[in-house]
């Protein structure tokens, strides 16, 4: 098990670009609560910890993991954020249920990832008890909400660093679909 004797809330804030200027979309899933809860509160803790306003923390709440999907893409279309964080605890059953939901949102919220230009950080549980869920959420193996905070605030930065504008007026494409900058011309990042 890829967490075990790996504690999820653990990270270095010296290595983290500053989130103070960044907002955030949250869509938690109401089912399977208790863990959904303790996931958002690990985010929330997270994004405060690292300077997000409490006002730049928008949550949503949806039924289930399956609708996250589409709570997802609303809060792109109508909240001006940075990046996204799907929230949702889906626990093995008896049936083939499981596998459905797991696929479909894994495929859901990797297509939102495609079609769009903001983040949306994957923070569904897919666990075979809820042992394992409660041990993922705050529990001993801390809480993987953390974790996709800290990643949210990553992919914010990425797609801020790559949305920069850069003078490209001197260009080349070569074959092989690069871009050649003529010599003597930097590269600058503006900010």
């Amino acid at each position: 098990m890829a967490t075990i004797n790996k504690n999820l809330s653990v990270y270095d804030k010296s290595t983290l670009p500053s989130a103070k200027d960044f907002r955030f979309g949250v869509v938690v899933s109401e089912w399977n609560d208790n863990i959904t809860e303790g996931l958002y509160k690990g985010a929330e803790e997270a994004f405060l910890d690292n300077e997000v306003p409490a006002e730049n923390i928008i949550r949503w709440n949806v039924p289930g993991s399956f609708e996250l999907i589409y709570g997802a893409k609303k809060m792109l279309q109508t909240q001006k954020v940075d990046a996204v964080i799907a929230i949702g605890c889906v626990i093995q059953g008896q049936t083939k249920h499981f596998d459905f939901v797991c696929e479909g949102v894994t495929q859901g919220i990797k297509d939102l990832n495609v079609q769009t230009d903001i983040p949306v950080i994957f923070c569904v549980l897919t666990d075979n008890t809820m042992q394992q869920s409660i041990d993922r959420s705050g529990g001993i193996h801390g809480n993987k909400g953390t974790e996709a905070a800290i990643a949210a605030i990553k992919m914010a930065y990425i797609r801020q660093q790559a949305s920069l504008t850069h003078d490209y007026v001197q260009q080349n494409l070569l074959t092989s679909g690069a871009i050649q900058l003529d010599e003597g011309t930097p590269l600058e990042l503006k900010e």
